[in-house]
């Protein structure tokens, strides 16, 4: 099987783990402030990687210099940017418009692309990220109201997510995958625990009737190992043989995930726009993915670049 396909099966199992854990996540902070779920989190995921470096892969450590270490730090800080303005976003707005612009990270990426790493998305993906992004509104837009500050602080996330998958598209294939995952999950872990220090009570993080509290170990336990430890060490192992249009897309699938899962897990109901957008969104990566002459409304006759090519 070609890498590129391995690839993008690799991040679409990456994405049901993320939109499946989505619940768990909801009922645990409801009990654990975000920041601190995050620290913790992240914390425990960064020391199982560091263990799985020591053990399995102990000889990256001679690869490890300065533009490795800035590399990983900058990565760390948009995905901890993307949690944080989410969270805050989260209080000010709803659920459903958080869903939609954070999604629009789906378009960010090949504008991104294109404006930093001059890598130009072709006519599959523009029209499969077009019909993702309409899947996206109909999926999560089910109340739509006067932008607020809650929403700038999510397009923030949008934004930060955007450029956390660009930019691990452009480090992973130059640096080795474990190491480069370690310095961006430990940076996550960091920065959400000085945020937890300064923003929230933190001392529940280390409360036993909070932390052993079903819903709350359940959670951690699942996100730190298989939605963190082992979803970012996937996605930073594989998107190089995959574009960040792709891996935009392939994400946006996170939200049908999550839907599926609420409605067997949580009892949610899907309207029947909702349905239509989860439609959209799958075919929407399925563009992506096809030759363009499969599509036939992206048929035409060769261009000059065709031709030299």
């Amino acid at each position: 099987m070609k890498k590129p396909i391995v690839a993008d099966l690799s991040l679409l199992l990456v994405t049901i783990i993320w939109g499946s854990t989505f619940v768990l996540v909801q009922n645990a902070i409801d009990f654990l402030e975000p920041f601190s779920f995050n620290s913790i989190r992240f914390l425990a995921a960064a020391i199982i990687l560091i263990i799985c470096l020591l053990i399995f892969e102990k000889e990256q450590l001679k690869k490890l210099d300065t533009n490795l270490l800035f590399s990983g730090i900058f990565i760390g800080f948009w995905l901890f940017l993307g949690y944080a303005t989410q969270t805050i976003g989260l209080l000010y707005t709803t659920s459903s418009k958080a869903g939609f612009i954070t999604g629009l990270n789906v378009v960010l990426v090949p504008l991104f692309s294109m404006m930093l790493l001059k890598q130009f998305p072709n006519r599959n993906a523009v029209f499969g990220v077009l019909t993702a992004t309409i899947g996206l509104f109909l999926l999560t837009m089910t109340d739509v109201t006067s932008l607020n500050r809650g929403d700038g602080f999510v397009f923030i996330c949008a934004v930060s997510f955007a450029l956390q998958i660009i930019y691990t598209g452009k480090f992973s294939s130059k640096y080795p995958t474990l190491l480069l995952t370690v310095i961006q999950i430990t940076t996550v872990a960091i920065l959400s625990i000085i945020s937890s220090f300064l923003f929230e009570d933190w001392k529940k993080s280390f409360n036993p009737e909070i932390l052993f509290k079903q819903d709350v170990l359940i959670a951690l336990v699942i996100t730190s190992i298989f939605a963190t430890a082992l979803a970012f060490l996937i996605q930073t192992g594989f998107q190089k043989y995959t574009s960040a249009t792709r891996v935009a897309l392939i994400f946006a699938m996170e939200p049908v995930f999550a839907a599926i899962t609420g409605y067997y897990w949580a009892n949610e109901r899907l309207s029947y726009s909702a349905l239509v957008g989860c439609f959209l969104i799958f075919a929407g990566m399925i563009f992506a993915e096809l030759p363009t002459n499969k599509i036939p409304l992206l048929r035409k006759s060769k261009t000059i670049e065709d031709k030299v090519s």
